[in-house]
C-alpha cells in the first residue's frame, strides 16, 4: 500500500454490512480565483464557525479573516450547472473537488472566469458488494492477536510503558485526562468503535461530538477498516487493568478520509482530509491526529517528489498548516518509510507547523521503519518520538488488548499526551504547547533527522509552561559582542541544574556545544572560546537545562 496506515499485528475479517453502489467518474481539484461577492462576512463568523471555534481563535489572538469564509456558493452552483458533481469544497485553499462525466464538462468549467486552474485527482471505479472480505494488513513482528497480562501498573496494564515513557501518568494522576478537550481523528475507518466495550464511555458520556465518512459521504464511519479503531484505542481506550489511553476522557470527532477498501490511492484522499479538517475546525476541535502519509499514487503523474516535501506543496500539508494557523495542534505520524527506497517523511508530516511523530520501541530507541528527515527545504523531521513498536490498543474482537506497530500509533499516543498537557494550561497557544513538547524532549540539545528532539517529558513540559521565575535562567549577557574569538558570559541561575551551552547559526544548525555540568544557584560568569574557524556572522547562544533556557544573539567579527 502506498500510504502509511501503520502495521497491525493480526489478520482481520471485515463484514461489509451495507451495500454501496458502484461509482465511476473522473475527479478534479478546481481552484478559484477569489471569494468576491460572497454572502458571508468576517463580521458574522457565527454563520460558518461554531462558538467554540470562535473562542479558540480569540484565546490565541487569531483574527478571523477571508480564509475563514466559505467558498462562494455561486461558484459551486456554476460548476453544478455545467454538469459537475461537487464532492468537497475548501475555504482555506479556495477550491472544490468535483466529479465530471466527460472531458467536455471539464473543458467548460476551465473556461469559467473565476476558475484559476484544475488538477486531476484520479478515476474511481469500484464495487463493494455485501460480502465478507479478508484483508492482511501486515505486521512488523508477525505476531497473532494476543491478550496482554498486567505488566507494571494495575490500572494501565500493558499500556503503562507507552505512557510512563513520557511521564504521562503524572498528568493523569494530577487529574488531566482530556476532560473538555476535543480531538479530531482522521483515518481509513473505525470498524466496531460503536460496539467495542473499550469505547463504551465515549458514547455513554456523550463525548462523541461528530462522525462522518468523507469517502462515501455518509454519517457512518464504522463500516470499513479497523485501522482507525486501533488508533483511537491508543488515545481513548479504557479496559480496566489492561489499557488506559493517553486522553481517555477527551471528546472525539471521527472522520474517515482514506479509502483503503480496494487498495487504490488517489489524491482525492488528500482533499477528503482537508474537507474533514475544515469541518473539525468549524466544530471547535483543539487537536488533530492523523496517521496517514502520502507520497505516491496509482497514477504516477500525481506522485509527490521529495522536492514536494517542502511544507508548501501537497494540498494535505497546506491544509494541515492552515489548521495550525487557526489555533489547532496538528499531530501527524511521520510515516513507515525508514527501511524503504523512500526513507523520508510523507505529507502532511512535512508541514512547518505540524508536530510529526516518529516511532520507538518499548525501550525508547528508534525503530528502523520510522521515517526520516529532513524536509526538502532542510528542516528537521520528525519532531518528536513515542512508542510505535508493540504499542497497546483495543483488540478488534473485544477480547482485551493487542499489540500494534507503526508510526500510526506513536502519533495518537503523542496526540493524547499533547491534549492533556494543553488541558493543564488552556490559555497557552497551540504553538506554545508544540514548543514545550520539543523543549522538554530528551534530545533537545542536538535534534537530528532520525529522532528529532526526542521523547517529550510531560512533567518537564509542565514546568516549562508554568513560567515559574524561581526555576528560570535570567537573561544572558555577553561581551564583547560582536566578538573575535572569546566571549565573557554572565547570567544568574535561580536553581541548581545540569546546564548545556549551544551555539547555532541562523539556519538552526548546531556549530558548537558543551556540557557545563551541574551549575549551582547564583550569579554565573565564565569565558567562552569558540572555534577559530567559525565563520563571521550572526549566531544564537543558548544556555538550557531541565527547567528553562535563555537565548542571546551574538555576532562573530
Amino acid at each position: 500500500m502506498k500510504k502509511t496506515l501503520g502495521t497491525i499485528c493480526l489478520t482481520l475479517t471485515l463484514l461489509v454490512s451495507h451495500e454501496v453502489m458502484a461509482q465511476t467518474g473522473n475527479r478534479y481539484w478546481i481552484e478559484f480565483t477569489d471569494k468576491n461577492n460572497s454572502p458571508y462576512s468576517i463580521n458574522n463568523p457565527s454563520a460558518y464557525l461554531s462558538q467554540r471555534a470562535i473562542q479558540r481563535r480569540q484565546r490565541q489572538g487569531i483574527a478571523i479573516d477571508s480564509t475563514d469564509l466559505p467558498v462562494n456558493p455561486a461558484y459551486l452552483d456554476s460548476l453544478i450547472a455545467k454538469g459537475a458533481t461537487v464532492r468537497h469544497k475548501s475555504k482555506w485553499l479556495n477550491g472544490a473537488t468535483i466529479e465530471v462525466p466527460n472531458a467536455q464538462v471539464l473543458t467548460d468549467i476551465q473556461t469559467l472566469p473565476f476558475v484559476r486552474g484544475s488538477r486531476k485527482n484520479g478515476r474511481v471505479a469500484y464495487n463493494r458488494p455485501e460480502t465478507q472480505e479478508t484483508k492482511w494488513l501486515g505486521s512488523v513482528e508477525n505476531s497473532p492477536v494476543m491478550r496482554i497480562d498486567r505488566l507494571t501498573n494495575a490500572d494501565y496494564g500493558g499500556s503503562y510503558n507507552q505512557i510512563r515513557m513520557h511521564n504521562g501518568d503524572v498528568l493523569h494522576n494530577l487529574g488531566y485526562r482530556g476532560q473538555g478537550m476535543r480531538i479530531a481523528v482522521f483515518d481509513a475507518g473505525f470498524i466496531n468503535v460503536n460496539t467495542l466495550a473499550c469505547f463504551d464511555s465515549i458514547f455513554s458520556e456523550n463525548r462523541l461530538v461528530d462522525a462522518y465518512d468523507f469517502v462515501d459521504l455518509t454519517t457512518n464511519p464504522y463500516v470499513f477498516d479497523s485501522h482507525g479503531t486501533y488508533v483511537l484505542g491508543c488515545m481513548a481506550g479504557i479496559i480496566p487493568n489492561e489499557l488506559i489511553g493517553t486522553a481517555p476522557k477527551a471528546q472525539y470527532m471521527l472522520y474517515r478520509t482514506e479509502n483503503n477498501v480496494n487498495g487504490t490511492e488517489n489524491q482525492i484522499e488528500e482533499d477528503n482530509w482537508v474537507a474533514a479538517a475544515e469541518r473539525a475546525d468549524s466544530a471547535g476541535a483543539d487537536v488533530f491526529n492523523t496517521s496517514l502519509s502520502y507520497t505516491t499514487f496509482d497514477d504516477p503523474t500525481m506522485n509527490h517528489t521529495y522536492a514536494d516535501m517542502d511544507g508548501n506543496t501537497a494540498r494535505i500539508t497546506r491544509g494541515a498548516d492552515w489548521a495550525a494557523r487557526k489555533g489547532i495542534l496538528v499531530v501527524v505520524s511521520a510515516g513507515n518509510y525508514g527501511n524503504g527506497g523512500w526513507t523520508y517523511i510523507g505529507a502532511p508530516a512535512d508541514g512547518d507547523s505540524v508536530l510529526s511523530v516518529g516511532a520507538t520501541n518499548a525501550e525508547g530507541q528508534r525503530v528502523g521503519f520510522s521515517s526520516l528527515g529532513p524536509t526538502s527545504d532542510g528542516r528537521i523531521k520528525p519532531n518528536v518520538m513515542a512508542q510505535g513498536q508493540s504499542a497497546v490498543s483495543c483488540a478488534l474482537n473485544g477480547q482485551g488488548v493487542t499489540f500494534v506497530s507503526g508510526t500510526s500509533f506513536s502519533g495518537p499516543i503523542m496526540a493524547g499526551l499533547a491534549t492533556i498537557l494543553w488541558q493543564a494550561y488552556p490559555t497557552k497557544t497551540n504553538m506554545e504547547i508544540y514548543d514545550a513538547l520539543l523543549q522538554s524532549s530528551d534530545n533537545r540539545v542536538s535534534p537530528n533527522n532520525q529522532i528529532g528532539w526526542g521523547k517529550p517529558d510531560l512533567q518537564f513540559a509542565l514546568t516549562l509552561l508554568s513560567n515559574e521565575p524561581e526555576k528560570s535562567l535570567t537573561e544572558i549577557k555577553a561581551f564583547p559582542n560582536p566578538f573575535i574569538d572569546q566571549l565573557m558570559i554572565q547570567f544568574e541561575q535561580k536553581i541548581a541544574a545540569e546546564n548545556h551551552l549551544l551555539v547555532r547559526d541562523l539556519q538552526g544548525r548546531l556549530v558548537y556545544s558543551e556540557s557545563m555540568g551541574r551549575v549551582n544557584a547564583g550569579a554565573q560568569a565564565f569565558q567562552l572560546e569558540l572555534p577559530a574557524d567559525l565563520s563571521k556572522g550572526f549566531y544564537t547562544l543558548e544556555i538550557t537545562n531541565e527547567y528553562n533556557s535563555s537565548v542571546l544573539r551574538i555576532v562573530k567579527q
